[in-house]
């Protein structure tokens, strides 16, 4: 059977795999990237939503992370203007744990070691006047108010995937590495197609294992490499309850084990509380928002809030787990956030082979440079970084051009609501006219899923975004899960599996 030969063969489809695979294939370099499940299936969709330097790991003098990670906000703030917005936090002051004077200095450091010039500085708010203030326990009196950014995380991942396939790219999901073998100058992958059980073989000059929590079973399993290297896997859990505040700042709470959680609005009419930071064992896959560690997130922002929240305002919860480069750290809360890149291989024209530690979704743009600067030797003809400030799929418009797109979707197309019109494009961007090109009624939508999700845009999504299953649409492209019952995602599933069946036969 022939062979495909490919430059780069990129191992997982999360954030940094399909970080890498855009910049490598922008860079002219021939790039296939391979997922067993759906992309951003794992870590990828399980993170706070935040593009964050990282207020806490100045504790840890993690600085140079810091540093890199406040540049890259405001770099991917300026690139995707419809998936990342600014938000301004309140960090409440609590007298019985970190010390003014500490938070004063922390945050001047993070207003200026990233050399902020789009978003505004920190300053004092007194919280016995400001609105963020009622919803919180009269013991606050004082607060920062400080910058960072929103980020739709797994729509992050599958533009990058776009942006990648537009590149040249060959992206396949729902394929599974099942095996690799080192040749001389290249690497031989069988991939198996999870739906069909077809059996593919592919050859690469470098193999990049961006296996997330599932790295070290790559490396070692599929690979067979023997390596020192690993992660610790810490798993990070977050509850959605009911809207708790009725104004649009999120606000960042410290705890007195040391840890801070964040409470951020959340999907119009509801609020996110987390993370959580526990030792994982077992299947990453596998990972859930335990009743314990619900308890702690619920119990830890009650807090704060003058009115505790009950249990049953939790509407969902989710989890994910960190694979962090295990640096020996006592603790899961100060191991490293960092990215660590390993190569193996190179030597005497033995075959590349990069496996990726750690890493925050803030940095992934960072990391796919320096993942492509480690392999630069081994491509001496490969193109220039070019990803800095470069447009993802519907990003080319103004940082605050969110608003006023949706004004003008409403004016072309009056059936949407303004609710509806904003959603779109805050997932869409610019793309979001293409999607709705000539539709002037809502009959021409196609069928209605319900929360506004219609057959025009699940066909989009499965034609150009790689949906398969009503999972893809409504926890992942979008989160309107929230909103449907399970009736109607089982029905979506039902219209999408014949959809699918109908297109392969065709």
């Amino acid at each position: 059977m022939a062979e495909d030969i490919y430059d780069i063969a990129v191992i997982g489809g999360g954030i940094n795999g399909c970080g890498i695979a855009r910049d490598a294939a922008g860079r002219g370099l021939r790039t296939l990237l391979c997922e067993k499940a759906d992309l951003a299936s794992a870590t990828s969709s399980a993170s706070t939503k935040l593009f964050h330097g990282g207020l806490r790991y100045l504790e840890y003098y993690e600085f140079r992370l810091v540093r890199e990670a406040l540049i890259e906000r405001e770099n991917l703030l300026a690139a995707m203007p419809h998936i990342s917005w600014p938000m301004r936090f309140v960090l409440p002051y609590h007298s019985g744990l970190r010390p003014s004077w500490l938070l004063r200095m922390g945050l001047f450091l993070y207003d200026y070691i990233g050399g902020r010039k789009i978003l505004p500085a920190t300053k004092t708010l007194d919280l016995r006047t400001h609105p963020v203030g009622v919803p919180l326990k009269d013991d606050f009196a004082k607060a920062f108010e400080y910058s960072d950014c929103w980020v739709e995380d797994s729509r992050l991942v599958v533009l990058n995937a776009r942006d990648a396939e537009t590149r040249g790219a060959e992206i396949l999901t729902r394929t599974r590495c099942e095996s690799g073998d080192r040749t001389g100058d290249h690497w031989t992958l069988t991939l198996r197609d999870e739906a069909t059980g077809e059996a593919r073989t592919v050859r690469a000059k470098a193999v990049v294992n961006a296996g997330g929590p599932w790295v070290e079973d790559v490396l070692r399993g599929k690979l067979r490499r023997n390596s020192s290297d690993g992660v610790r896997l810490v798993r990070g859990s977050h509850i959605v309850t009911k809207q708790l505040f009725d104004h649009g700042q999120p606000y960042i709470f410290q705890q007195s084990d040391g840890r801070i959680i964040f409470a951020i609005p959340y999907e119009t009419d509801y609020t996110l509380i987390g993370t959580t930071d526990m030792e994982h064992d077992g299947d990453p896959g596998s990972a859930v928002c335990t009743p314990e560690e619900a308890d702690y997130l619920r119990k830890a922002a009650s807090e704060y809030f003058e009115r505790p929240i009950a249990a049953e305002e939790i509407v969902w919860t989710y989890s994910g787990v960190r694979p962090l480069y295990d640096d020996g750290a006592s603790s899961a809360t100060q191991a490293t956030r960092d990215y660590v890149l390993k190569l193996d291989g190179g030597e005497e024209g033995a075959a590349p082979l990069l496996n990726i530690f750690g890493g925050k979704i803030t940095t992934y743009r960072r990391l796919a440079e320096s993942a492509l600067e480690k392999l630069e030797p081994f491509f001496p003809d490969a193109g220039e970084p070019w990803t800095k400030r470069v447009a993802l799929p519907g990003g080319d418009m103004p940082v605050d051009g969110a608003v006023p797109l949706a004004a003008r979707l409403r004016e072309a197309h009056p059936f949407l609501t303004d609710r509806w019109a904003l959603r779109l494009v805050r997932a869409y961007g610019t793309e979001a006219e293409t999607l709705l090109k000539g539709a002037t009624r809502t009959e021409d939508m196609g069928r209605d899923f319900g929360a506004t999700l219609t057959e025009r845009e699940v066909r989009w999504l499965m034609k150009h975004e790689w949906a398969r299953a009503a999972a893809d649409v409504v926890w992942r492209r979008s989160k309107l899960g929230l909103r449907m019952d399970a009736e109607r995602i089982e029905a979506l599933d039902a219209w999408m599996r014949t959809a699918r069946e109908t297109r392969e036969a065709a």
